[in-house]
């Protein structure tokens, strides 16, 4: 389903349409766009976030994360109290995405609260969720108009091409596509990474192995990644635009679909032994980023992103571990939001 294109997300981004979320979105988001308006968009942006321009990034993404363990070691030294999630990961994972777009630093506490609020989707006061999503999306359509200042970064050299594909892009479009590079980079990235940190800290024996073996550290990630669910749901519905008939019966045109990547990516036939993080396996790729035309734009980024901060964690600090009962962490938890809220650790005795 998530391969054939008469599976459409159009119609589902309306009022009192299926969604998992409390309000309609902006039309021209990737995340709402059908074929063939999606493709046009995808290509425009897929080479800044192919696998070979984050391997670019990676040195970038290296350094910051060193200077970040400096600190968590200076603290740990001195037996301050530390939390990887507040002093490491949360500035970090903003950080990164800021300086790859082009946003100056100084404008993070402007919007970046604003993305989480986003990606949480509360119901419980949809007022105030709009109020704050067209805040975030003035600030973006801002940067777009040029009426904010921009570092050397993506946005400009996205600005400077938009010309280079027909129909040129329209500034709607633009503001669109970059709201999921704002958010989804920093905001998505920062909840896969947290739980695969706490997850690697929980059961040791992974911290151990990345830290003693780093050629394991790719498998590990992708295992977990496998495994963990980025916030309340799977996969966002569709609807058939006509009767799409399979081995177990027919799909009527109209309905809504909801594919399970999450029971998927468990798959017993698929992943023996699915619940095992298994170094060795090999084949079928899991769903977590999606499949298809809406397969994450940005799945190379956070892939480069979480295997160079595990890889320079466990190799600074292999000793590691949570200092306090996992039990005991109070979680973040929205529509498309799930991660510790902090993970205070200190090293093994």
């Amino acid at each position: 389903m998530l391969t054939d294109v008469s599976f459409i997300r159009s119609d589902t981004n309306v009022a009192d349409g299926p969604s998992f979320l409390p309000t309609i979105m902006p039309p021209d988001m990737l995340l709402n766009l059908d074929h063939p308006d999606h493709g046009r968009l995808k290509r425009f942006v897929a080479s800044a976030y192919s696998v070979n321009t984050m391997t670019g990034l990676a040195p970038a993404v290296r350094r910051l994360t060193d200077r970040a363990v400096d600190g968590l070691l200076s603290s740990l030294a001195a037996g301050e109290p530390v939390d990887l999630m507040i002093d490491v990961l949360d500035p970090l994972t903003i950080a990164v995405n800021a300086d790859y777009l082009g946003i100056p630093r100084a404008d993070i506490p402007e919007f970046r609260h604003l993305s989480r609020e986003m990606q949480l989707a509360h119901d419980t006061d949809v007022p105030r969720l709009l109020e704050d999503f067209w805040e975030l999306y003035g600030y973006i359509e801002d940067l777009v108009g040029g009426r904010r200042p921009l570092n050397v970064g993506l946005i400009q050299d996205l600005l400077d091409a938009r010309d280079t594909i027909e129909p040129t892009v329209t500034d709607a479009e633009f503001a669109a596509t970059l709201l999921g590079s704002l958010v989804g980079g920093d905001q998505n990235v920062l909840s896969v990474l947290s739980k695969i940190v706490y997850t690697a800290l929980v059961e040791h024996d992974l911290w151990e192995l990345m830290a003693a073996d780093s050629t394991t550290i790719p498998t590990v990630v992708e295992e977990l990644l496998r495994l963990l669910p980025l916030g309340r749901i799977s996969t966002f519905p569709r609807i058939a635009a006509h009767d799409v008939r399979f081995s177990t019966g027919i799909l009527n045109e109209g309905e809504t679909v909801y594919a399970d990547a999450h029971e998927a990516n468990r798959d017993p036939d698929v992943f023996p032994d699915p619940w095992l993080v298994d170094t060795t396996r090999s084949g079928k790729r899991h769903l977590q980023f999606g499949y298809g035309m809406h397969h994450c734009m940005g799945s190379a980024l956070a892939r480069m992103e979480i295997i160079e901060v595990m890889a320079v964690l466990t190799n600074r600090v292999p000793d590691l571990r949570l200092a306090v009962d996992p039990q005991t962490l109070a979680w973040d938890t929205g529509v498309l939001v799930h991660r510790p809220l902090s993970l205070p650790v200190d090293r093994l005795a």
